[in-house]
């Protein structure tokens, strides 16, 4: 006689729901994630605020800057940082750096065509 079988059959089983997963709607998700990004270092203050986990809320981040969590409006801080002047240049004309949802970037002078400008950054938002 083999001593691992167990010949006791189960006659009721409880499946026991604990109530943690929850479905959370695109609207919420970037609301979340927004928040997230409103200061430096507010991830896992924020995750813990809305009862998810920091792995999580990041997946979530990273849908969002690929432009994969709903509509995002396409509106991204815009930070304007000092350039370095380089030597020997005597232009006045600056640079503006553009940082789309997706999180590509696109740097250009300032005399730049506005036309072909819209077209990469159309063509940059498409891609992953």
């Amino acid at each position: 006689m083999d001593d691992l079988t167990d010949t006791r059959h189960i006659s009721r089983l409880e499946i026991v729901d604990t109530g943690r997963r929850r479905r959370w709607s695109t609207a919420e998700k970037l609301r979340i994630v927004e928040e997230s990004f409103s200061a430096p270092r507010l991830a896992s203050a924020t995750a813990r605020r809305h009862g998810i986990s920091n792995q999580l809320l990041f997946a979530w981040r990273k849908a969002y800057r690929a432009g994969r969590l709903g509509d995002s409006g396409g509106f991204v801080p815009a930070v304007i940082v000092p350039e370095q002047a380089e030597e020997g240049t005597g232009t006045d004309c600056r640079r503006i750096e553009i940082v789309i949802a997706n999180g590509r970037r696109v740097i250009v002078d300032c005399d730049a065509e506005v036309d072909p400008l819209l077209r990469i950054l159309r063509g940059l938002e498409r891609l992953l």
